[in-house]
């Protein structure tokens, strides 16, 4: 997928940058916002001319820059094309060989992880987190609760969503799901009954299989939270703590309005679970629509777990736990058994991307917006008997396919794979089994890419509905991450 970015975007997105020499400022500057995600890769960039026009340099100043972009790595240049932004070893060398799907072509749109690329402004918090870094080297680098910058940071933006929330409250782990494995750690003890939604996140599903927890589900249906459902499983089943996540939920994209997190809250603790709520996807708002308050406001007792994978990066690895007065104790205690702290860097790092937050996930919500309406138009046009609600957030629309006779989802996602497009099926969010009518999309990828997708999907659901499906087609079993 190619495209272009005009020289007075460039120009903006540029801004200011070292000038002695110019050349190699501007070339540092633009090699920030290609490894930040700002400048997209495959896009070409602007003539020398018009770019030395935008921003008021000599065109022998961008030749050179752009030269030393190449020799970078970070573009490469095109006789009689121009010149296109790339990364270094290529798109391959960014792809876990478990995670990704081997179809054996470069051209492979993976929409089988829901999470998006890195945010803008990330390169440069790397970058100036830097500069904080010695200050910490002089001790041991553990920090089993947290850097204390980063948890009052954690605490400040509860107490701005109207939670009020002290960093001693906070519990930095490695990402949402560590946070989930470290309370299923310290609140269950073998045969505890768990609650989980079904659809719902396979990986949170198998943390608390391996903490020992025997799994209860509770119907999501496309619409939402079946709460007299859920009400009947609680008081039939009785279980320890519930695994609930009422913000855009993954995979069905449900919010779960304030009357109903009242509700549930009190099912909850009539039948004495605890309530464990995960807002990862809590910050990625797209209509501007005020959200619903936290789960905790309605449950003072709820273990809240979060994390800057879905709505800055994935790689950066940070998430957290905020828990009830008095209960840290108990988590540090479980956590200390399977590690002993989070990176110092990377907190750094989150600590200053929270304290310039809403900035960030502007940006990024603006991005997810215009790719969402553009997944949903090229689904409208190219498959319109499929059915899906347009989530108010989050990262992915929850399709329900056509009644048909002989072709389900993991017959599509097979034959999409071979067309080189990998979507996740249904019953990979099954607690038991069945949803074989349903498929997840992310709207995470740049938009053309969707598109094309989009044309890959319909010509495989087009081959599984008249047809078997194509020799060779397998049903892989992968890793999800998300």
């Amino acid at each position: 997928m190619t495209g272009s970015i005009a020289a007075s975007r460039l120009a903006m997105l540029t801004g200011d940058f070292d000038r002695s020499p110019a050349y190699s400022g501007l070339a540092d500057r633009l090699r920030l916002l290609i490894a930040g995600g700002r400048v997209e890769v495959d896009l070409r960039l602007p003539s020398e001319r018009d770019l030395s026009v935008a921003l008021g340099i000599s065109r022998t100043t961008v030749t050179r820059a752009y030269a030393a972009l190449v020799e970078a790595g970070y573009a490469a240049a095109r006789q009689g094309s121009g010149t296109y932004t790339r990364l270094p070893g290529g798109r391959r060398q960014a792809f876990d060989r478990s995670l990704t799907p081997h179809t054996g072509s470069d051209d492979l749109i993976d929409l089988s992880c829901a999470a998006p690329p890195a945010a803008s402004g990330l390169a440069t918090a790397y970058a100036e987190a830097a500069a904080d870094l010695p200050l910490y080297l002089d001790g041991t680098g553990y920090f089993p609760t947290g850097l204390p910058a980063l948890q009052q940071a954690i605490a400040e933006t509860y107490d701005a969503r109207g939670l009020p929330t002290e960093p001693d409250q906070i519990l930095v782990v490695p990402g949402a799901l560590s946070a989930l494995m470290v309370v299923a750690q310290g609140l269950l003890r073998a045969r505890d009954r768990a609650l989980v939604e079904s659809p719902g996140y396979p990986n949170g599903h198998a943390a608390l299989r391996r903490a020992g927890a025997r799994l209860v589900g509770a119907p999501m249906d496309v619409d939402g939270w079946d709460l007299d459902a859920v009400g009947r499983v609680v008081k039939g089943a009785g279980p320890q703590l519930a695994y609930v996540i009422p913000d855009f939920q993954n995979p069905t994209g449900n919010l779960m309005s304030n009357a109903q997190r009242e509700q549930y809250a009190a099912l909850l603790r009539r039948a004495g679970t605890v309530p464990v709520v995960d807002e990862s996807h809590q910050a990625l708002r797209l209509d501007g629509r005020p959200m619903p308050k936290p789960f905790a406001a309605f449950a003072p007792d709820a273990v809240t777990l979060g994390s800057l994978s879905k709505s800055l990066w994935g790689g950066l690895r940070v998430g957290w736990v905020r828990c009830p007065v008095g209960l840290v104790d108990q988590l540090v205690a479980a956590r200390i058994a399977m590690d002993l702290g989070s990176p110092v860097f990377e907190q750094l790092v989150a600590a200053r991307l929270l304290a310039e937050r809403e900035s960030h996930w502007s940006a990024r919500r603006e991005r997810l917006r215009a790719q969402r309406d553009a997944l949903a138009v090229a689904l409208s046009e190219r498959l319109p008997d499929w059915r899906f609600r347009l989530p108010r957030g989050g990262l992915s629309l929850w399709c329900e396919l056509p009644d048909h006779h002989h072709a389900g989802a993991l017959d599509l996602s097979a034959e999409a794979e071979l067309r080189d497009v990998a979507i996740s099926a249904g019953p990979a969010f099954a607690l038991d089994g069945g949803l074989d009518s349903f498929v997840r999309i992310p709207y995470t990828r740049p938009e053309d890419e969707l598109r094309a997708a989009v044309d890959r999907i319909a010509g495989a659901w087009d081959a599984v509905t008249h047809g078997p499906a194509a020799a060779g087609t397998t049903r892989r079993t992968r890793v999800m991450v998300a």
